[in-house]
């Protein structure tokens, strides 16, 4: 089974889907969201991604009044979440940027609020966050959408996995396998989820979610059939903000498109043939014929 987003299909016999996560990592700035999204389309990535929140309704409780160290000074952890997040006209503009760039764009809502907010700009997909795994009334209101939907799969057991994905169908559904360590360590990859998943949800394509530092993991979970990838990017992993030092930079994430599209031309289709750069070699190495 094979999943279609903005005219491009996700599936086992198709380049892998290269998700560039821009997150929060504009840091509030348009003009820097932007310059995300030229990295991105700069370096073959089919698709741009957010999140939307509404912070009032997303923003657990008790961290609303807890203090943040911002560059804009200190502040409540829910007065930052109101400084980070874009209005409709500030989407509308980078959405805008992005189809002119030639990608899809859609975001990671994490409220039911943020559902509708999306569905008014027309995104092409949803993304259902690690975090929201769990959070079924947001899920029946994504189903809701009839858009495809990908669903990521860290800090979650698989029941909860399961309950999601009977929520969601699967009919226009890509889960990725994720481990929410930021950045991750080698050891909790787990990569042989991969296959797991691909047992557990037959014809379900199935993707990788990475939050390490380099790009062998990725390219790892490409090998062990992964058809999506989603990786964040920044312009600078020193800058401030949660998630840059988990991101690539711009030359990495150039580096691990280029990769994944040689690694797709490698990996072939299973069957034993001769290739024609072979016939020199075996007409001149090979003693006895068969």
């Amino acid at each position: 089974m094979a999943v279609a987003i903005g005219g491009v299909t996700i599936g086992t016999d198709e380049p892998v889907y290269v998700i560039a996560e821009i997150g929060l990592n504009h840091n509030g700035d348009v003009e820097l969201a932007k310059r995300l999204i030229d990295v991105a389309a700069d370096s073959g990535a089919q698709a741009v991604k957010f999140q939307k929140r509404t912070p009032a309704i997303s923003t657990p409780e008790h961290m609303k009044n807890t203090p943040r160290e911002t560059p804009w000074g200190t502040m409540t952890y829910l007065e930052y979440r109101y400084r980070v997040e874009f209005d409709r006209e500030q989407y509308i503009e980078i959405g805008d940027y992005a189809t002119v760039r030639g990608m899809s764009w859609f975001a990671s809502p994490w409220d039911e609020v943020a559902v509708e907010f999306l569905e008014d700009l027309g995104v092409v997909a949803h993304k259902v966050a690690s975090a929201s795994v769990t959070d079924i009334a947001m899920l029946e209101a994504l189903a809701a959408t009839g858009k495809p939907i990908i669903l990521s799969t860290g800090m979650s057991t698989l029941d909860q996995i399961d309950r999601a994905v009977e929520t969601l169908g699967t009919e226009k559904l890509v889960i990725l396998h994720a481990t929410s360590t930021y950045p991750l360590p080698p050891e909790e990859a787990n990569l042989r989820m991969i296959p797991t998943l691909q047992q557990r949800y037959p014809g379900v394509p199935i993707g990788y979610s990475g939050h390490e530092r380099g790009l062998q993991i990725s390219i790892g979970a490409v090998a062990l059939g992964a058809v999506a990838v989603e990786r964040h990017i920044t312009l600078d992993r020193t800058m401030w903000g949660s998630d840059h030092a988990a991101s690539l930079e711009p030359v990495g994430f150039d580096h691990l498109v280029r990769d994944i599209r040689v690694l797709g031309e490698a990996l072939g289709d299973g069957v034993k043939r001769i290739y024609p750069g072979e016939l020199a070699p075996l007409a001149k190495l090979r003693r006895t014929p068969a």
